[in-house]
């Protein structure tokens, strides 16, 4: 779950990072009101999860109340990276006389966490990272160790930063990885990490990923950050139905058990979808191992309800998962759907309990139910129906 700004800043100043918190707002009206509470000039901020929000026009400058309700007023009439601003945050003007940027994120890949740092960096960072790679430190963290103010001092001394901020930064960073780890972050940014005057550090932003694995179980207080109406309405029914549900941009809804084999399965759908009118996969649906008939029910129902699939392909190899259970799973999501199961389903089972799934379904003879005994068989067929639906 990624965090918009203000609520980025919410943990930060819980785990004592030196932050502003400010005022957010949904209209010109109450923007106007909390900069006549802040008093003097105030920064007024697109609160979206979308990077480059000053460069888009999302972030203006505002001297008097009536400037912030104009700049209010022209923000939230924006989209940003085809994210419509709702919101918008006021803050008193703070103007850095330095800024640097800061991080701790996971390093898959290495199995590891990695601090960047930088005290060339602020909005800027991306191009300081291209024309001076040098000047954006990659420091890596033990997990098992993790950031004491022994490390944090060297993470400090290897970014450079100047000495009248060396102690603040120190802080600064030990607070940073508390908000990291007990919040079970993967990834935690400052950008920027501002020098203000009088030698203070604060950070002027902040963005924050949490693991959604870890929300449900250790931290149920995350889905605070929740903002209902603006989650996708499928995707949200997914997460209530606690599926594994990622929304694409195509027209081939996708269902498989295991990540390994639905990811494999959009590679073919994707490569059939070249041969008819380009279609695409719709979206990813891991049912997982040991996934049920009400599972392969509740993913059904999911995907034919968006108006972008016009087939689903489900493809499942019988493991803990068997073939029959997974076609029960379709017969009761076919009857519970009813009159709302419009979209052609293409279904290759294999593994156990194969030829009791095959004969479930033989037995059913839906008219929306294709079987088809190989992946790159049943993906071609997939794409040619979605194919033929979107242009019949």
């Amino acid at each position: 779950m990624d965090l918009m700004e203000y609520q980025a800043k919410e943990l930060f100043a819980k785990h004592g990072v030196r932050t502003t918190l400010g005022r957010v707002v949904e209209t010109p009206e109450d923007a106007r009101s909390a900069a006549e509470e802040l008093g003097g000039v105030t920064v007024i901020k697109a609160q979206v999860k979308a990077g480059g929000r000053g460069k888009a026009g999302g972030v203006k400058l505002a001297k008097t109340p009536d400037e912030a309700f104009e700049h209010a007023t022209s923000i939230l009439a924006l989209t940003i990276k085809d994210l419509p601003v709702n919101r918008v945050l006021v803050t008193p003007a703070t103007p850095p006389q330095e800024e640097y940027y800061f991080s701790f994120l996971l390093d898959r890949s290495n199995r590891r966490y990695l601090c960047i740092a930088s005290v060339e960096g602020g909005v800027e960072i991306e191009e300081v990272a291209k024309t001076n790679p040098d000047a954006v430190k990659q420091i890596p963290v033990d997990p098992g160790t993790g950031v004491d103010e022994a490390k944090a001092r060297e993470i400090v001394a290897e970014a450079g930063f100047p000495e009248a901020l060396v102690d603040q930064a120190v802080t600064m960073v030990q607070a940073l990885w508390t908000v990291f780890v007990e919040e079970d972050a993967t990834l935690v940014e400052v950008n920027p990490l501002a020098r203000l005057e009088g030698d203070v550090l604060e950070a002027l932003d902040g963005k924050v990923s949490l693991d959604d694995n870890a929300s449900e179980v250790r931290h149920p207080e995350h889905a605070d950050f929740v903002i209902r109406d603006e989650e996708d309405p499928l995707e949200a029914k997914a997460k209530d139905k606690h599926l594994n549900y990622v929304k694409l941009d195509g027209e081939v809804g996708i269902i498989g058990n295991g990540a390994g084999l639905v990811m494999s399965t959009l590679d073919v759908v994707a490569y059939a979808g070249e041969r008819h009118g380009g279609v695409k996969p719709a979206n990813f649906l891991d049912i997982g191992g040991g996934a049920n008939a009400q599972v392969m029910a509740d993913g059904l129902d999911v995907i034919v309800n968006d108006p972008q699939v016009k087939s689903v392909f489900v493809n499942v190899f019988g493991g803990i998962t068997a073939c029959d259970e997974v076609a029960n799973g379709i017969k009761g999501a076919l009857e519970i759907l009813g009159d709302e199961a419009t979209k052609p389903l293409v279904v290759r089972l294999d593994g156990n309990n194969v030829e009791k799934g095959r004969a479930i379904l033989d037995e059913l003879d839906h008219p929306l139910v294709t079987q088809v005994d190989t992946m790159d068989g049943a993906a071609d067929k997939a794409a040619e129906l979605a194919n033929a639906n979107q242009n019949g």
